[in-house]
C-alpha cells in the first residue's frame, strides 16, 4: 500500500488522475497509471507527456482507483471529453460505462 496525497492506494491497481498545469490557463491533463507516485515524479521531472512537459511543474488534483486497465482507459476517455467545469465534478458514482456501452448499442 503506498500514500500519495493522504489517499492510500493498493499497488497493482490502475488509477485515473487528473492534473493541473502551470500554465497561465491552469490547463488540466488527463492520464492514467499503475504508480502514481512515480508517474507524477516523471510528469514533474519534464520526462512524462509531451502537453506537461512545457507546462511545469504539475499538481495533482483528483485521482480514481479502478480495477483494470480497460476500465481506466474508458474513464480516461470520459474525462478528456468534458468540458473543464464538468472535470473538476466528476466522481466516478457519476460515471456507469456499461449503461454508456448499452446505449451504444441500442444506436448501432
Amino acid at each position: 500500500m503506498i500514500k500519495i496525497s493522504g489517499v492510500e492506494m493498493k499497488m497493482n491497481k490502475w488509477v485515473v488522475y487528473i492534473l493541473e498545469c502551470s500554465d497561465e490557463k491552469k490547463s488540466l491533463y488527463t492520464g492514467i497509471t499503475n504508480n502514481l507516485e512515480k508517474r507524477i515524479a516523471k510528469h514533474n521531472s519534464g520526462k512524462g507527456a509531451k502537453y506537461t512537459r512545457g507546462r511545469l511543474p504539475v499538481k495533482l488534483l483528483k485521482s480514481f482507483e479502478v480495477e483494470t486497465n480497460g476500465y481506466a482507459l474508458r474513464v480516461e476517455h470520459k474525462i478528456k471529453s468534458l468540458c473543464r467545469e464538468d472535470k473538476l465534478r466528476f466522481s466516478l458514482n457519476d460515471y456507469d460505462y456499461k449503461q454508456e456501452d448499452e446505449e451504444k448499442e441500442k444506436q448501432s
